[in-house]
């Protein structure tokens, strides 16, 4: 087994034990130490790798967008459901089987955005992460020919991040919940009129 991980480069090494540790305790709560620990980097690997701790952590929030948003939520999705209306409403299935595992630890940049100083580095990349989940579900909104995507998204999030931190107090069922508001919002938001969407096809077309 240590030999198996002496083949794997430190880096790789220092980002997968800072992941373990991240999503499940926090940054503020995790040491270098028990990192190196983990990892079983030296101190002087780790400096060689990332000037810092900060530096550690924001890849830690590159590496849970590729695992987390790219390779679960949003194949997912995509996975249950065909049309774009019906990809929104399943984003909470997704949610509700997530808020029924033992090991449900929240979301890591809601976690981070809330543990981390304002105007922080970490703090401001947590903030973009959660705005390519946004773009996600703007994407979404677009293709269902919703009015205002961009305001649909905010709201739509909104929904997202309150089932999640509902979750987190201890309401497993904070996604099936939220579904049925977030059902109520989807049928109740205007479409775009068959003369928007052309005059937005030929807009497009002239591009």
């Amino acid at each position: 087994m240590s030999n198996r991980r002496s083949e794997v480069r430190p880096r790789e090494r220092l980002i997968s034990a800072a992941y373990d540790l991240f999503s499940k305790d926090g940054i503020s709560q995790v040491g270098i130490d028990t990192i190196l620990a983990k990892s079983d980097c030296a101190k002087a690997s780790l400096y060689s790798n990332f000037r810092n701790k900060v530096e550690l952590a924001i890849a830690f929030l590159d590496r849970r967008e590729a695992i987390w948003t790219r390779g679960w939520l949003e194949c997912e999705i995509k996975r249950r459901a065909k049309t774009p209306e019906n990809q929104l409403l399943a984003i909470f299935d997704v949610f509700d089987g997530w808020f029924h595992k033992k090991t449900f630890e929240g979301c890591s940049f809601i976690n981070v955005l809330l543990e981390s100083k304002v105007d922080s580095p970490i703090r401001q990349a947590a903030a973009i992460h959660l705005a390519k989940i946004r773009a996600i579900v703007r994407g979404l909104a677009e293709e269902a020919n919703l009015r205002e995507p961009e305001t649909f998204a905010q709201a739509w999030h909104m929904l997202m991040k309150g089932s999640i931190v509902s979750a987190g107090e201890g309401n497993r069922n904070a996604a099936r919940e939220a579904k049925r508001a977030a059902r109520l919002v989807l049928d109740g938001w205007e479409r775009k009129s068959k003369t928007a969407l052309a005059n937005s096809k030929k807009h497009y077309a002239a591009r």
